[in-house]
């Protein structure tokens, strides 16, 4: 076990972890940040996307050990108030169904939105590829992005 002075959120946060403990763990168990949902363990469903420095990444396979100085952003960071243009979006596209995915998909359209404030269709369908729906809602997640696009 180690501590680790993590900047989580905008807030200096130290865990008593194993090196290796992925930062998902860290965030769920040891910050009670729970928006942040377990997916696959293998980074290849998106529902631990989190933004490191600003960039999507997901959080299920990077060690607490390589984050150092870096600032890391969780959907419960995206907002004060849960009214990002992406959250408003959401709602009213009434995009989620279960949910599940939906945190992961809001942080990876965040950082899209970050980079490129007038994506293409393309640009949204490139984007977020590799964040996994089960539910299907990928015409209103991108009609969702767009919408967020026009009011940031």
């Amino acid at each position: 076990m180690a501590v680790y002075s993590i900047n989580v959120n905008g807030r200096r946060q130290e865990v008593d972890v194993d090196p290796d403990t992925p930062v998902l763990w860290v965030l769920r168990d040891h910050l009670n940040l729970v928006g942040t949902k377990y997916g696959c363990g293998i980074a290849q469903c998106g529902a631990c996307t989190v933004h490191l420095n600003g960039t999507a990444i997901r959080s299920c396979s990077l060690p607490v050990s390589s984050v150092g100085n870096s600032e890391i952003t969780t959907i419960e960071g995206l907002s004060e108030k849960a009214d990002h243009a992406l959250q408003n979006a959401w709602r009213e596209h009434d995009v989620p169904q279960c949910g599940y995915c939906q945190a992961g998909q809001i942080m990876n359209a965040a950082s899209l939105l970050a980079q490129n404030p007038n994506p293409s269709d393309q640009d949204i369908e490139n984007a977020m590829n590799g964040n996994i729906c089960r539910c299907c809602t990928y015409n209103k997640i991108k009609a969702a992005i767009k919408t967020a696009a026009e009011n940031i």
